[in-house]
């Protein structure tokens, strides 16, 4: 059986470190509890090549869970370069790697509040006079690294309070790189179970979900038709609550999700892959505050930068192993995202046809589909 956090003591869900375990080879399980512990308020431990890092996630932290944490005032605040930049720290990694990991030297009125005003951009114009701060060099980078992406994955802002592992202590209980890459590896996604859905625009059409053991997060593909020998026209659309469900303006993504389908049934065959990657991979809430960016005047590519992620952190390997799953190793894509093409190809689908995916700007979104265009290669 494998172990879990221990708990120590009547306050340790507040206050005690919580190392977690990894099997040996890399076991997915223990980069789901790290990632369950992140949202609880717990401390976790990532192992890299040169060593450990006890980290505390700023954004489900408090001043109470720091203080236990950090008692000594000496734990660096990890952050990502592209929020360094933002900050203008000096002697930061390159700004062209936004989620690499910078670190801040701590300082005794580095205190949570002011950790907390560093880690969320959207409190900068009510706090905007921070500093002075120093920047140094990152604490075992490849685990800092790991803890960013263990961020994104989470759904958590990027910004953590770090401990190096102590010479001669070594932490025998935290997870490994390949624990997080076993986590996200495309090929443990599974086919799970399959209906009829009739639904509007293909009444003909078939819901098949796919999922791995430990991640929350169910894809679902949408066959419509009848497979007729032809590769079936296909359509990568990542999930978006906003779009597709409340009906908003900003994006493009209700009309394009409901055009697709319409398009697929026109064509008589085909599949919609629905994928569960809200904001182009980092998650509904980090949506939102990229949302409240661009409320102040940044456009989506900054506004992901700024919360210190990839401006595309989506795995389209993902739709690659659907589609494999599903007999389907040559189609037809609806798309006008050169990346979903690469993206398939990589995972060893092959795209025969690029099908342009257009539709009208409303006055709300005009300024979206332009930075689509302009900064992100799409073809519109």
């Amino acid at each position: 059986m494998p172990r879990l956090a221990q708990t120590i003591g009547p306050c340790s869900d507040r206050h005690r470190v919580r190392l977690l375990s990894a099997a040996t080879p890399a076991d997915p399980r223990a980069a789901a509890r790290a990632i369950d512990a992140m949202r609880r308020g717990w401390p976790i431990a990532i192992r890299g090549g040169e060593g450990a890092l006890s980290l505390l996630a700023v954004e489900t932290a408090d001043a109470e869970r720091l203080a236990a944490f950090d008692p000594h005032i000496a734990a660096p605040l990890l952050i990502s370069a592209g929020r360094a930049v933002t900050l203008k720290l000096t002697n930061q990694r390159d700004a062209a790697v936004p989620d690499a990991p910078v670190m801040i030297a701590r300082r005794p009125w580095l205190d949570f509040d002011t950790a907390v005003a560093l880690a969320d951009p959207q409190l900068d114009l009510s706090t905007p006079m921070k500093g002075p701060f120093r920047a140094t060099a990152a604490l075992v980078p490849d685990a800092a690294a790991a803890a960013l992406r263990l961020a994104r994955i989470a759904g958590l802002l990027p910004a953590f309070f770090v401990h190096p592992e102590a010479p001669g202590r070594r932490i025998a209980e935290a997870i490994t790189l390949a624990d997080i890459d076993s986590h996200q590896d495309p090929a443990r996604l599974r086919l799970v179970t399959r209906a009829r859905l009739p639904v509007a625009g293909a009444e003909d059409a078939e819901i098949v979900a796919f999922r791995t053991p430990e991640s929350p997060d169910e894809h679902l593909a949408l066959l419509i038709g009848q497979p007729n020998g032809a590769p079936p026209l296909v359509r990568l659309h990542s999930e978006c609550l906003t779009g597709d469900v409340l009906g908003s303006l900003k994006c493009d993504c209700g009309p394009q999700l409901h055009a697709a389908i319409h398009a697929i049934a026109e064509n008589g065959w085909g599949i919609l892959l629905y994928l569960r990657q809200e904001g182009r991979g980092i998650g509904l809430v980090n949506k939102l505050r990229a949302y409240a960016l661009q409320d102040q005047g940044f456009d989506t590519v900054d506004a992901n930068v700024r919360l210190g992620f990839a401006v595309d952190a989506r795995d389209f390997g993902v739709a690659g192993q659907m589609l494999r799953q599903l007999g389907q190793h040559r189609v037809r894509l609806l798309t006008n995202n050169p990346d979903k093409v690469a993206g398939l190809a990589a995972a060893g689908v092959k795209v025969v046809e690029q099908v342009p995916h257009r539709l009208p700007p409303n006055p709300h979104n005009e300024r979206y589909l332009a930075t689509k265009r302009d900064r992100t290669g799409h073809q519109l």
